[in-house]
């Protein structure tokens, strides 16, 4: 039942971020009494701020009560994915060009983990530069891609 409730949610918030230039990274559903959800979204090229979060999250609370989504109380948040969530979508490399990563990646002789910096991307592969050297990694090996936060 929830992975229904989580598509139909999915599809809502897809809608109602079509018009911008925000795109959908995540939904959650968290608790059981009061249904907490969670609502991912970000932009190729800017950060979203607390008024944008706070308008996706007006219309699409609209839409769920429309749709009579939940029989009762749910909180509704809209966020960032923010530094701890990994890179989900191809879309967020392109802002964090430039950044420290660290990438986990697969390839014939396993798993494994390296740190860089996030130097180039094409619509196919990454490349992440380190002191001595650069890899480049295609996007079908790529398993997960943390942002290394910074403090200048």
């Amino acid at each position: 039942m929830q992975s229904k409730i989580k598509n139909d949610i999915t599809e809502l918030a897809e809608s109602v971020l079509a018009p911008t230039d925000f795109f959908l990274v995540g939904v959650e559903i968290k608790g059981a009494n009061t249904p907490e959800i969670w609502i991912y979204a970000d932009s190729e090229d800017r950060n979203i701020n607390m008024d944008e979060c706070a308008k996706i999250s007006n219309e699409l609370s609209f839409l769920m009560d429309a749709h009579e989504m939940f029989n009762g109380t749910y909180r509704l948040n809209v966020s960032s994915p923010g530094l701890s969530r990994p890179l989900v979508d191809w879309r967020q490399y392109k802002k964090n060009k430039g950044r420290r990563v660290k990438v986990k990646y697969r390839n014939t002789d396993g798993y494994h983990k390296m740190e860089g910096k996030l130097e180039a991307l094409t619509d196919e592969e990454v490349k992440i530069g380190r002191e001595d050297s650069a890899m480049t990694l295609p996007k079908e090996q790529i398993v997960e891609t943390k942002i290394i936060p910074s403090l200048k």
